[in-house]
């Protein structure tokens, strides 16, 4: 199997699982796999592709995005180099990186950013020529990930203002097919917001076409996505009325609104169409 040139960058998404995404980033004779929580996914796509990987890149270790390295190694040999967090528990051999690093494949330059909170040891990789983020399972479309392994509010916080820090033509390459449920919460936070009528509108047209919704871009999130908007006075309102606790500390009204959505996760509500 060769890898055969490819000028243009491309990226590629490959639906695994039940809900998640395997991104694929290709430049040159490079083939990058991220989070691959499965491997027939990936083997499947470069067999048809005649591409072979050269890297697997983790943005964090649990299993949905892990469990498919030990097959990725068994086809394509145990040197395939893994990169992942310095501080990454994991049980095959791999590359230690920190972040501030930048990774290099020729032509292709990943930026390796902390995005802490959904684990203490999460990172994300900022491609800027092609203005993509690979963030994991921090920030969703519409939403941002649970807090695990330790991760904390204070942290998350930090997360999602570095990426609303990102230009707004950023794309936002998230792990999880979670939009629907994300912007039928976010509507729960703000009902008069147009923007996300209309999207959740789109999305369900998307999804219904079996098309997905993800990446989306950084402009979109910031309109509609209410853990991107805690600032906002309205949003901050319905935290308010919600939990009958008013608070002005950025990290505390980001844990109620996560507290808020926990809860309504919890009922599966949010799963059903209204």
């Amino acid at each position: 199997m060769t890898n055969p040139t490819i000028t243009q960058a491309k990226i590629v998404g490959l639906p695994a699982l039940d809900d998640n995404y395997i991104w694929i980033l290709i430049q040159g004779k490079h083939t990058l796999v991220i989070d691959p929580g499965a491997s027939a996914p990936v083997i499947n796509w470069c067999r048809a592709n005649n591409r072979q990987p050269t890297a697997i890149l983790l943005t964090h270790t649990h299993h949905d995005h892990i469990d498919g390295i030990a097959d990725l190694l068994e086809t394509y040999g145990n040197t395939l180099p893994i990169y992942a967090h310095s501080e990454a528990q994991l049980n095959f051999a791999f590359n230690a990186i920190s972040p501030e690093q930048t990774l290099t494949f020729d032509d292709i330059n990943l930026s390796v950013i902390l995005l802490a909170g959904h684990t203490p040891d999460h990172i994300g990789f900022y491609w800027a020529s092609e203005q993509a983020l690979f963030c994991g399972d921090s920030l969703f479309t519409g939403g941002c990930g649970r807090l695990f392994n330790g991760g904390t509010a204070a942290q998350m916080t930090e997360t999602l203002a570095k990426i609303a820090a990102l230009p707004l033509t950023t794309a936002i390459y998230c792990a999880h097919e979670y939009t629907l449920a994300n912007l039928r919460f976010a509507l729960r936070v703000e009902p008069d917001n147009t923007d996300t009528q209309q999207r959740l509108t789109t999305a369900k047209a998307l999804r219904a076409a079996g098309i997905a919704t993800v990446p989306s871009l950084l402009s979109e999130e910031c309109a509609t996505n209410p853990f991107l908007r805690t600032h906002l006075p309205a949003v901050a309102v319905a935290i308010e009325h919600w939990w009958k606790a008013q608070t002005d500390n950025p990290i505390e009204r980001f844990a109620q609104l996560r507290a808020w959505k926990n809860q309504l996760d919890a009922t599966g509500v949010l799963e059903q169409d209204e």
